[in-house]
């Protein structure tokens, strides 16, 4: 009974423990209040790789009580400016979608509507990757809990990890062939310069020697 009850126990910890390091990696989820302004737009961004999966929503929040409610406008753009989400007049949505490319993706927010001139405030809850999985369904398509459904989440994360690290070494080898293309094009400027000046010396000294020729000063 004691040996059950500890097995019990070590199963307990061990859930816990890869629950604790499935939230310590997977930083994929965003919670945001951001206040808007009467005038103008307010974007938030976010880093993100190629082929992850992204879900969010946003509603609006005033303090005030009002019978009109305000209303706002959101877009959310790919790294090129191509456009994944719009949604004009509202106090609430939803969004999500699965990225094609690398890079900043962009939310923009502004107030729509107004009437009585309230401090209007948005919350936007953005998440990505592990984050963005829907656990609860996973577990009841495989039938799995407990440990086993901790184990998965772990997998999920180191998986996302990997594809992470390699994104950030190919950004990172990116990053060094444009540095060693600029410390080249840097270095045949410097050589140009050097030569261009030696050259335009020794012009000068050659017409400066024919003109005190000609002046039979020399």
């Amino acid at each position: 009974m004691a040996a059950t009850a500890g097995i019990g126990a070590s199963l307990v910890s061990f859930s816990v423990a890869m629950a604790a390091l499935v939230l310590f990696f997977a930083r994929g989820a965003t919670a945001l209040w951001m206040e808007l302004p009467p005038q103008g737009t307010k974007c938030v961004s976010e880093e993100i790789q190629a082929h992850a999966v992204v879900i969010g929503q946003y509603d609006v929040h005033f303090e005030e009580h009002t019978t009109e409610y305000p209303t706002i406008s959101a877009k959310i753009s790919t790294p090129y400016g191509k456009m994944l989400h719009e949604s004009k007049n509202v106090t609430q949505d939803h969004f999500g979608f699965t990225t094609t490319e690398a890079g900043n993706y962009l939310g923009c927010f502004w107030v729509e509507s107004n009437p009585h001139n309230i401090k209007v405030s948005v919350n936007i809850d953005w998440r990505t990757g592990i984050a963005a999985k829907d656990w609860e369904s996973v577990a009841k398509q495989e039938k799995i809990e407990g440990v086993e459904l901790e184990l998965r989440k772990l997998e999920f994360a180191v998986d996302a990890i990997r594809e992470n690290m390699e994104y950030l070494k190919s950004k990172e080898e990116d990053m060094r062939e444009t540095s060693e293309r600029t410390n080249a094009r840097v270095a045949w400027l410097s050589i140009m310069s050097i030569a261009v000046c030696i050259s335009t010396s020794v012009v000068q000294l050659w017409r400066l020697k024919t003109y005190f020729r000609k002046k039979k000063l020399i």
